[in-house]
């Protein structure tokens, strides 16, 4: 299937998404954000893929943050749509029964780095730069920001990257635990490629309940999340997964997952 601003290669269970707008720094307008929407409901109805990597293309930026021309140019209702398709995208990224890695190459701004925030995992190669940088320009992080960096980073640590409007360098989003990894900018799909095949050589039912036990828990009080971590325990315990899991290991040898 083609797609307009975006390259899409799957091989075998990995797909590599590319947001494919290098002349403008891949920044993300309204007809790009809902194409991102239709590529992961499209991949999302394909089982045999199970890891998504997104990276974008240059060697400049990830997404350098919304098209601020195509954004000045919208009505209040078109902002409106424009706001509420951009959490709807990213919350169901958030949602994907795939695991998902966001591959920032360079600038992630704005709406960049809210992208990336709904994302799995964020690695950054060496010459990224992070940042929520909206009220610079009369506006405030809309599509997701201000409520997944503050469970992300802290709410102190939020509040100060959105009010000052900060761009702040990969190794120090590593050290506010933004990002997981930072690598050097020519290893960064290998390592992104590296780490989902590491994933997926668990039990596929174990990896996404340990995901849906950490979303939404964290929308929870700890004791409801802790009674929620137990019910999705014991929904694994009940699968052809954990017997092979827990035979291979008393066998001592490589266990042979069919995600079931």
């Amino acid at each position: 299937m083609g797609w307009e601003h975006f390259l899409v290669d799957i091989q075998e269970d990995i797909a590599l998404i590319t947001i494919n707008r290098p002349k403008v720094l891949n920044s993300v307008d309204f007809p790009t954000i809902k194409e991102l929407g239709r590529i992961f409901d499209f991949l999302e109805e394909d089982k045999k893929i199970r890891a998504v990597i997104m990276t974008g293309a240059g060697e400049k930026a990830f997404i350098a943050g919304g098209d601020i021309a195509a954004m000045n140019a919208l009505k209040m209702d078109e902002a409106r749509e424009f706001v509420t398709t951009g959490h709807r995208v990213i919350s169901n990224i958030e949602r994907s029964s795939k695991i998902t890695i966001a591959a920032i190459n360079g600038f992630a701004l704005g709406g960049g780095t809210e992208i990336a925030l709904g994302f799995d995992i964020r690695i950054a190669s060496e010459k990224a730069k992070l940042g929520l940088p909206e009220v610079g320009v009369g506006l405030i992080a809309g599509w997701g920001g201000t409520q997944r960096l503050s469970r992300l980073v802290g709410k102190g640590r939020a509040k100060e990257l959105i009010f000052t409007g900060e761009m702040i360098d990969a190794n120090e989003a590593y050290r506010i635990g933004l990002v997981n990894k930072v690598v050097l900018a020519v290893e960064l799909i290998d390592t992104c490629k590296k780490m989902a095949k590491k994933i997926l050589g668990n039990s596929p039912i174990a990896v996404l309940q340990s995901k849906k036990a950490i979303n939404e828990g964290l929308t929870m009080s700890l004791d409801q999340g802790l009674k929620y971590e137990a019910e999705t325990w014991l929904v694994n315990f009940a699968t052809e997964d954990r017997n092979e899991g827990l035979r291979a290991f008393l066998e001592k040898r490589k266990p042979v997952f069919k995600g079931r």
